[in-house]
């Protein structure tokens, strides 16, 4: 059973079914083993794609079109036809596969995102993790949920910890950085937890296995966070970059310059102050290209 506002009924339905489409076709590769190519992606550096990446992309961007021709698609697998993008209200931003390099290495940590905005807002979320069977998503003003294979939805909610020291902050293990490390010991975190994808590790604040997570890279794109921020959101939680701004999605550049900073909604804005001080330390400053403006909707 999917809950879901009624205003975007047909939108989630939707996703739901092309995403579970999409995965079903990614674990028959995931099952027969997938030799990685080597691709240059929008902020020209080298980040590896498979046949995986591209069937379920085709799936996705194809099934979206007939659905709802009038939308604009931003797709980390399809060219970015900007001036579309810029000038449409409606937008859905996809990500075939969160987590590239989980889905090589075998370890189940990778995920579909498909994200629907509506004058730069996350408005419908769908985050689906096909090795472990689970489904986060959500639609604006009606809660996020999780869907275990042949279960119902549950809702969710994030934890209400205030206290540093007894919240677990989830980590990149693909992407390592030393600096994270480091980062979570002077913030006080009492327990880094390790795994791939940012859908996955979003839900995992989601389910309350996690109270925050921290990316420092400025490398990740509209499509790593557009589903699982809705997602969040819903659940009570926040997402924004490392200086607690927060996203838009109606911008041309689709670089999240300022990392990203999610955590339950009790807590966010004390660790945005406590990794302020770090950041400036680190040389760190919240700025990004002249071109990352919003179009006026």
């Amino acid at each position: 059973m999917i809950l879901c506002n009624r205003m975007y009924k047909t939108e989630l339905e939707t996703a739901m079914e092309l995403g579970k489409n999409a995965g079903s076709i990614i674990l028959s590769h995931y099952a027969n083993g997938v030799v990685a190519e080597e691709k240059i992606g929008v902020d020209n550096f080298s980040e590896p794609v498979s046949i995986a990446d591209r069937d379920a992309n085709r799936v996705l961007v194809d099934g979206l079109k007939s659905a709802f021709p009038d939308d604009a698609i931003l797709s980390e697998e399809e060219p970015d036809d900007t001036q579309r993008r810029m000038n449409s209200r409606r937008v859905w931003i996809i990500d075939p596969i969160d987590g590239t390099s989980g889905f090589l290495d075998h370890n189940g940590d990778f995920a579909i995102h498909i994200g629907l905005t509506d004058r730069g807002r996350p408005v419908v979320g769908v985050v689906i993790l096909p090795a472990f069977g689970i489904t986060y998503h959500a639609s604006l003003n009606e809660g996020a949920f999780l869907q275990r294979d042949g279960e119902p939805s549950v809702r969710m909610s994030v934890s209400d910890n205030t206290e540093i020291s007894a919240m677990s902050l989830a980590v990149s293990r693909t992407h390592k950085n030393p600096k994270i490390l480091t980062v979570s010991s002077e913030i006080g975190f009492g327990r880094n937890i390790e795994r791939g994808s940012v859908g996955l590790k979003v839900g995992l604040i989601a389910e309350r296995i996690c109270d925050a997570y921290i990316h420092l890279s400025p490398r990740t794109k509209l499509w790593d966070t557009c589903a699982p921020q809705i997602i969040l959101t819903e659940a009570g939680g926040k997402m924004t970059d490392l200086w607690g701004a927060e996203y838009r999605y109606d911008v041309a550049d689709v670089q999240n310059w300022g990392g990203i900073l999610a955590a339950n909604g009790a807590a966010h804005a004390d660790i945005v102050e406590r990794l302020g001080p770090l950041l400036r330390e680190a040389g760190r400053h919240r700025v990004g290209p002249s071109s990352r403006k919003a179009h006026k909707s």
